[in-house]
């Protein structure tokens, strides 16, 4: 074969392979699973504390989010400051820019020309945080500097900066907006949004306007194309105590445990679980978990919990003594720049609780995704913790997943 024969070969062979990876990808995401989930990127097993070795199944701490690999985060920089996510199908604006205000967020998607494209939107929470990767790590918001962290977004793809303390911010804000409002309002009746921070690892419920003592918050904001399906659930009742989301092909447990446990008696739970004839069931990453939250619902405006009524919701009072819904365990650990792993991300979703102005109440709303110490008590947190202060939930409930 002649070089020029042998060079016409490997293009025509580099061609199809391309080709062929565009096909399966418009297959998956636009065919039977329109809204595959990326993976968490955690790559490390934990104890209560500390970073272990994986552990074997029937072992202590086993089927952590670390032992199940899922869709591995996959990008593609387009080189005109767009990037292709090549497991979602959605295309995001690269660099969030400046932060602005919530109403700024708002008006310009209909302004951005990022990549020539003219069809850009503010993305929705689940869209958001498709972006987000737990192989980061929880910095001390009282650093000067994010050295020794690792932000939980691809800062190799996306832009990202920690928080400006010479413009009077805290090093974990960095806080990005979505078009996600809450059904409700918090702390003590703010209109609210639901923001992915970045820089800390967590979803929570920002004011969207002026705030007492504080004026207005601000945000980054990476505007998204594509897919526009993505992140709407497609729930079927399978009649046996179990529940497909045919929109990200995962088989959920239509009840949930029925009582709170701490983070390895949850892992425990969700492995030794038989249910509809399998018992290959795990306690789910935090992304998986998201995936079925209802941003629609919340026990303050529908009267439930912040999930398809589709799904059984056991009831529990709050610290405020209200009905509520309970807060759910992930198998994933919210790691530390220290490299301890002394909290688990869970969802909540009832009302995200804390104790402001002399009072509990709603601080970041159902649907928040917080993180809590894995073990101990928490009677110790009578007030809570942090500025907010945030409950400090322990004892979650646990719902299992299986498939994906």
């Amino acid at each position: 074969m002649t070089k020029v024969s042998s060079l016409i070969m490997k293009t025509y062979r580099i061609f199809s392979f391309v080709i062929l990876a565009r096909l399966l990808l418009v297959g998956t995401v636009l065919g039977g699973i329109p809204s595959p989930i990326v993976d968490t990127g955690q790559d490390t097993c934990y104890d209560s504390a500390r970073a272990i070795a994986c552990p074997r199944e029937g072992q202590a701490f086993s089927g952590q989010d670390a032992q199940h690999a899922g869709n591995a985060p996959a990008y593609r920089d387009n080189g005109d400051g767009t990037v292709s996510d090549l497991v979602t199908g959605l295309m995001w604006q690269q660099d969030p820019g400046d932060k602005v205000t919530y109403a700024q967020a708002v008006a310009g998607a209909s302004t951005c020309r990022v990549g020539g494209y003219s069809d850009w939107r503010l993305p929705t929470i689940k869209e958001l945080y498709s972006l987000i990767l737990f192989s980061g790590s929880d910095p001390d918001p009282r650093a000067s500097s994010g050295r020794g962290a690792n932000p939980f977004i691809d800062s190799d793809v996306f832009g990202f900066q920690y928080g400006d303390g010479r413009q009077g911010d805290r090093l974990i804000d960095s806080q990005f907006a979505t078009s996600t409002r809450y059904t409700s309002t918090t702390m003590g009746g703010n209109a609210t949004m639901f923001g992915v921070n970045f820089a800390d690892g967590r979803i929570k419920g920002y004011p969207i306007g002026p705030v007492r003592r504080r004026g207005e918050k601000t945000f980054y904001v990476l505007y998204v194309r594509g897919n526009p399906a993505y992140g709407q659930n497609d729930f079927t009742d399978n009649s046996d105590g179990t529940v497909t989301d045919r929109a990200t092909g995962l088989t959920w447990q239509q009840a949930d445990s029925g009582d709170g446990m701490d983070w390895a008696d949850a892992l425990a739970y969700a492995e030794n679980l038989t249910l509809a004839g399998h018992t290959d069931w795990r306690l789910p990453n935090a992304k998986e978990l998201q995936s079925i939250v209802d941003y629609s619902r919340s026990p303050d405006a529908t009267g439930t919990a912040a999930i398809d009524p589709v799904f059984a919701c056991t009831g529990i009072t709050n610290e405020a003594g209200q009905p509520d819904y309970p807060c759910i365990w992930s198998s994933t650990t919210h790691a530390r720049a220290d490299g301890s792993g002394t909290a688990a991300a869970y969802i909540a979703f009832g009302r995200a609780m804390g104790f402001m102005h002399g009072r509990w109440m709603d601080v970041h709303g159902a649907g928040a995704q917080r993180s809590d110490p894995k073990t101990g008590d928490p009677s110790r947190f009578s007030r809570g913790r942090g500025p907010q202060g945030d409950a400090i939930r322990i004892l979650n409930f646990v719902r299992c997943v299986r498939g994906g």
